[in-house]
């Protein structure tokens, strides 16, 4: 921790975290916080060195809206599976098939971004494809896409077939026997999750709404149907309240950044994620259309 610190003062850094990074990398994290919370943050930071502690779409958009920035990425090895399912070339075959705009998920690559026309997160995917003025292609996840249409019924949403593997890991099954555990619990469910869990869920949200959510509820007891780290922050915050996660949810892309890669990276300042003019330019556009939406 006191080479950690040194490294963070010389360097000038900030350590960012995702909520589903390990207990040790949240806790040496300024700021955890889900995509949206963390795009924002990256943009707001006076720092001149931000370390990323999440998966690589994450880090992109760190850069992205920080190009002037050094951003480091502890492991090039923590790669979100979701995000690549979908390629720019794809995209663009779909696109112009349809003519709609094309509303990218954050999980996506840079180059994706580059391609699409507005970036979304799970806290406001509803919000934006709400303001969209016509039918929209909506990638990579089609569980979030198939919520948001819950919402929206004046537009065509094409999908996109990509999936995370591990929302789609936890089961009806998985919430009911935890239920029968814990019978007063209110289920708290990521629209990543299948519309059949999200059918039993008491509440959807994005991982900073189920914080948020919790923290208003008169619940003192819940189950968390994401990435089981969330309940790591969640009992950090509310340590009056139990939070109950499922042993299935654990996401291991997210596991690989340590504390020791954190310190690795300052110490030798790299990985660093590098990103082309171009791509830079391209991607800013719809990431900055997320951000002014901003959340639901």
């Amino acid at each position: 921790m006191e080479k950690l610190e040194k490294l963070k003062k010389e360097r000038n850094a900030i350590i960012l975290a995702h909520n589903y990074q390990r207990p040790e990398v949240q806790d040496i994290a300024d700021f955890v916080g889900d995509s949206l919370a963390l795009a924002m943050k990256a943009r707001e930071t006076d720092a001149e060195v931000i370390v990323f502690c999440g998966v690589d779409f994450m880090a992109e958009s760190a850069k992205i809206v920080n190009p002037e920035k050094v951003v480091l990425f502890p492991d090039e090895g923590a790669k979100c599976p979701m995000a690549a399912m979908v390629d720019a070339s794809s995209l663009a075959h779909l696109k112009e098939k349809y003519g709609y705009d094309v509303v990218s998920y954050i999980n996506t690559s840079a180059e994706v971004k580059a391609a699409s026309d507005v970036c979304c997160t799970s806290a406001n995917a509803v919000k934006v494809v709400q303001s969209m003025p016509d039918g929209v292609i909506f990638t990579p996840d089609e569980n979030l896409g198939s919520y948001v249409k819950r919402f929206v019924s004046d537009k065509e949403i094409i999908l996109w077939p990509g999936f995370c593997p591990t929302h789609m890991g936890i089961t009806v099954d998985d919430i009911l026997e935890l239920k029968r555990a814990h019978p007063a619990a209110e289920v708290l469910a990521h629209p990543e999750c299948s519309p059949a869990v999200i059918d039993c869920a008491d509440k959807v949200a994005s991982t900073e709404g189920m914080v948020n959510y919790a923290k208003s509820s008169s619940s003192y007891e819940f189950i968390i149907a994401t990435e089981r780290e969330l309940c790591y922050r969640l009992k950090k915050e509310m340590p009056e309240k139990e939070f109950y996660p499922l042993d299935v949810a654990i996401c291991p892309t997210m596991k690989k950044i340590t504390r020791a890669k954190v310190v690795r990276s300052l110490e030798f300042m790299k990985p660093e994620v590098r990103l082309s003019e171009d791509i830079i330019r391209r991607a800013a556009a719809p990431l900055q259309r997320m951000i002014e939406i901003g959340r639901e």
